[in-house]
């Protein structure tokens, strides 16, 4: 390391040394050196030494070249000793800062510039360019902020280099630039993307409601899938209303952070059309004129008892929860408004705004038809149930036989179905039995199993041949006087004396799961044979239905049974005869009333069918 004279830049007082690395290019040299150009070895005093004579006037050699190239430099140059005072400014610096070299010399470079984006002065500790003073290493940073002559702010981009004479650092040379428009677009780039983000957020929020909601036929599930998903993703606190029949306003849900409720869950309130008072409030617009209201500072509210009942449920809510923005929307169309949404946030520093509202306007109308559409189904699965239980006919008492029966609807969330039982005394004194399901899960479904129920006991009830030639007529009539597509059905006679036997079982299946018969020994089988077609697939040129017999041992128990006792979603039939065979023989010597109750209570998780269960018992010996 060796010394030369600085250059004469402003605010450089002349003859001020400067500190030069003897390595690097265009020093001043003191003695003969060597230097590598395009890896041959040159000696010399200096660059040009290195290249030739040839290559013409070297201007680092010119009088006042380094001055040049420091006045010229675009790019703003401070110098500072090690206590962190400007020594030297360039032109550039002056130019950018809006204060002359005179001005600045002498004066703490950090006291003097460094502000944080507010003006205000950054602490000692917290300036980067201090630490690599105090420490003799360079450094660079983006998004600083100096304070110019006029009081402007400039953000800048800097680095800086420690000079260092004999190993030890004289100073800093500070270089900055105007980093103002880079940060504009910075912040500029930084807001499309977070709103580009905040859109992708909501559209996949919106997205995923309307497929979990979908998934559902239920109400209950609806909303409180609904809740899970928009808190907190999209608020802090949801409530739901919805109109009931009688005019009221039902609070069905309520949920805010870890779930609570704030104790306002499962309130009822008189509708607006019915108080006559509320509807200026956002409760009141969303349900009595279909509008969305967006509240983005909510204000004080007077005590709930000043309010009409439909106010106070909703700014008592508000109040409750320390809602700072909320927003309310309708559940439905204008022409089908069936409750609404209420959405809250806590924190001031983030309010709704009109995006939110948007956003939320479209998950209400979507709320608004799911609920409409589990409304109707709701509406029509009771209307099937009721129609199935009561066309389900009681029971006879037939000697010493003893019968049992249970029908269990599809699980919540689940289609009625068509499935059903019978059993009734026929002319000549034998008992018939009857299980069924005609193919469908609907109101249609269960009309259908009406139709076959009427027509199969009409055809039956004098019929003395084998129960195959009545099903034959059955499947003949089915496409001229009913609706019913395909349908399974086993008919079965128990033929002997009622009291005191012996008694056989005879009968035939239209593609129905086997009958399964328990003996008291411990002993089951499934009666496999006298299967024929499905009811509705034609006759098969001009055979017979097939049928079959057994004989029924005294104590023995028969039980017949639809599919959604043995078929479950993700297993098949064997597993599922096999499960039945199992657990009905640990329950052989139960009542019958019992074991029925214990055979459905067995069914596996995930069934989505309804059951019909007939059980009959042979008296003992």
């Amino acid at each position: 390391m060796t010394t030369a004279p600085g250059p004469d830049i402003p605010g450089w007082p002349v003859g001020r040394a400067r500190a030069v690395c003897a390595d690097c290019p265009g020093a001043v040299r003191a003695g003969p050196r060597r230097s590598t150009i395009d890896g041959k070895a040159a000696t010399g005093g200096s660059v040009r030494d290195a290249v030739g004579d040839d290559v013409g006037p070297w201007p680092a050699d010119e009088p006042g070249f380094w001055r040049q190239v420091v006045e010229r430099l675009g790019t703003a140059v401070l110098v500072l000793d090690t206590a962190g005072r400007v020594i030297a400014a360039n032109p550039a610096a002056e130019r950018l800062l809006g204060r002359t070299a005179a001005a600045m010399r002498g004066a703490d470079a950090h006291d003097l510039l460094h502000r944080d984006a507010d003006g205000n002065k950054v602490p000692r500790d917290r300036c980067p360019l201090l630490h690599a003073l105090a420490e003799g290493q360079g450094a660079r940073g983006e998004g600083g902020t100096y304070l110019r002559g006029d009081g402007r702010l400039l953000a800048v981009s800097w680095s800086v280099s420690p000079l260092t004479e004999d190993g030890c650092v004289q100073g800093m040379a500070l270089l900055f630039t105007d980093a103002t428009g880079d940060r504009r677009v910075h912040r500029e780039r930084t807001a499309r993307t977070r709103a580009l983000e905040d859109l992708n957020e909501r559209l996949s929020l919106v997205a995923e409601i309307t497929d979990v909601l979908g998934q559902t036929l239920e109400t209950d599930e609806a909303l409180a899938r609904l809740v899970r998903l928009l808190v907190p993703r999209l608020a802090d606190w949801a409530a739901v209303d919805l109109r009931t029949g009688s005019g009221e306003v039902h609070r069905v849900t309520v949920t805010g952070p870890e779930g609570r409720d704030a104790g306002f869950q499962g309130r009822s309130v008189l509708g607006a059309e019915g108080a006559g008072e509320g509807e200026d409030s956002p409760l009141g617009h969303a349900l009595t004129g279909g509008e969305s209201v967006l509240q983005e500072r909510v204000a004080a509210v007077t005590p709930a008892a000043a309010h009409p009942p439909l106010v106070a449920l909703h700014s008592g809510f508000l109040a409750a929860v320390g809602a700072r923005s909320a927003i309310t929307v309708p559940l439905g169309a204008r022409d089908r408004i069936t409750g609404a949404l209420t959405v809250v946030r806590t924190d001031p520093a983030h309010p709704f705004d009109e995006d939110d509202l948007a956003a939320v306007s479209d998950v209400g109308r979507r709320v608004g038809v799911v609920i409409d559409n589990t409304r109707r189904y709701g509406r029509q699965r009771a209307v099937a149930e009721a129609m199935q239980r009561n066309l389900l006919a009681p029971l006879p008492q037939h000697g010493h036989l003893r019968l049992a029966a249970r029908y269990q609807p599809a699980p919540a969330g689940s289609q009625v179905g068509g499935d059903w039982y019978d059993a009734f005394i026929l002319k000549d004194g034998a008992l018939a039995l009857v299980i069924g399901d005609v193919v469908g899960h609907d109101l249609t479904a269960a009309a259908g199993m009406a139709q076959l129920h009427g027509i199969l006991r009409s055809l039956a009830w004098d019929h003395t041949g084998p129960p195959g030639a009545v099903v034959d007529r059955l499947d003949a009539a089915m496409p001229v006087i009913t609706t019913v597509p395909l349908a399974t059905l086993i008919l079965a006679r128990v033929e002997g004396d009622p009291d005191t036997g012996p008694w056989t079982l005879r009968w035939t299946s239209a593609g129905h799961p086997p009958p399964l018969l328990l003996s008291p020994d411990g002993t089951a089988c499934f009666l496999e044979a006298g299967q024929g077609l499905l009811l509705g697939t034609g006759s098969v040129g001009d055979a017979d239905r097939p049928d079959a017999t057994h004989p029924l041992k005294p104590g023995s128990t028969l039980l017949l049974y639809t599919d959604g006792l043995v078929e479950t979603p993700g297993s098949d039939l064997d597993t599922g005869l096999d499960r039945l065979l199992r657990h009905a023989l640990t329950l052989v010597h139960e009542p019958l009333d019992r074991l029925c109750g214990k055979v459905l209570a067995h069914l596996p998780p995930g069934s989505t069918d309804d059951v019909a269960l007939l059980a009959l018992r042979v008296p003992p010996p």
